[in-house]
């Protein structure tokens, strides 16, 4: 029996379409500009986020690295969540390879950074003081439930951000869900952002790579910063191939994923020794605690494993489960009883 593998968006399989494309695909050399099936990726990407330009990268990490290291100079500060994936996820690459400051501000349960929280850690003209050049966002926010940030607030933020001459950085690596939850296009969610990354290779299912969206004077920088850090790629067009399958196919089924997230949040919440906040859930990850008085959390995480179901203890007793195309109705009526047959 298959297993039921819900840690991650990031374990589906690449479909037949994508498999097809990949084997088809004209390509040619990208660091000389050469290969046209990535040309044309990374063309439909800046269509799709109505920004001038996109840049192909084999990760989202990548991606977020060489877009902060193109908005920003050594010893310039960064503000991000303390719950970011950037901070919290990414080897701390600003700091290590780009001499770069950050300046952490609390995020609310919804993803949101405060804006009275962002007023009071811009910086102000001092010899003592980095300067703040960007904000950094996340849309949808993993580590608050997979949240998407409303077209509103984004909106907010961008004023802010202008009132103080900051940049913005988007962290968009789920952007696609966020559009699907908030039924609205997915340009409008970046208009404000002076750059985006977003990853092929999550709930779209794509095998590899990210882009990066931006001005051409920002996407020419970045590829640059591309090449430094070791990800000039030669015939990636059997890459981006499987990329273009991703975005004309696979942005309308998140809808499924986001509805089968919700009949699994409501079925656990129901389980006595779980505890979890439905509101919260709006896209494709869960997060909830074991709160039992018998079953240790190791216990429970090695009960489920037993049954060939695979989840992430993200803290002491606290586990995130990720919906993606390749979990049906059925496995989430068998993980249920999986778990109430643990806990009863």
């Amino acid at each position: 029996m298959p297993s039921i593998d819900l840690r991650s968006d990031t374990v589906t399989q690449p479909t037949e379409a994508m498999r097809s494309a990949m084997a088809e695909a004209q390509v040619g050399d990208d660091v000389f500009g050469e290969d046209p099936t990535l040309n044309n990726l990374e063309a439909m990407a800046a269509r799709k986020t109505e920004k001038e330009a996109a840049i192909f990268v084999p990760s989202g990490t990548m991606g977020n690295l060489i877009s902060i290291l193109a908005h920003c100079a050594r010893g310039d500060e960064v503000i991000l969540g303390d719950r970011s994936h950037i901070f919290l996820n990414e080897v701390g690459g600003m700091s290590a390879l780009g001499g770069i400051h950050p300046h952490i501000v609390p995020n609310n349960d919804d993803g949101t950074l405060a804006l009275d929280a962002l007023e009071k850690v811009v910086r102000h003209t001092d010899i003592h003081y980095p300067p703040t050049r960007i904000i950094c966002l996340e849309n949808t926010h993993n580590y608050c439930q997979g949240a998407p940030l409303p077209l509103g607030y984004m909106r907010e933020v961008a004023g802010f951000a202008k009132k103080h001459s900051l940049g913005i950085h988007l962290d968009g690596a789920r952007i696609f869900n966020a559009a699907v939850a908030l039924n609205v296009d997915v340009a409008s969610l970046v208009q404000h952002v002076d750059s985006v990354m977003f990853c092929l290779s999550k709930g779209l299912s794509a095998p590899v790579g990210s882009l990066v969206c931006g001005t051409k004077q920002f996407i020419l920088k970045a590829r640059k910063l591309r090449k430094m850090v070791g990800g000039g790629m030669r015939q990636a067009g059997h890459l981006a191939a499987a990329g273009r399958v991703a975005l004309e196919n696979q942005i309308e089924p998140l809808k499924k994923d986001h509805q089968l997230a919700r009949q699994l949040a409501q079925g656990l919440a129901d389980i006595t020794g779980l505890e979890l906040n439905l509101e919260q859930v709006k896209t494709n990850i869960i997060f909830f605690k074991l709160n039992h008085p018998k079953v240790e959390p190791e216990a429970f995480l090695s009960h489920l494993e037993s049954e060939k179901i695979k989840i992430l203890m993200i803290d002491p007793a606290v586990f995130r489960a990720v919906l993606h195309r390749e979990i049906s109705q059925e496995q989430i009526v068998k993980v249920l009883s999986v778990c109430r047959a643990c806990l009863d």
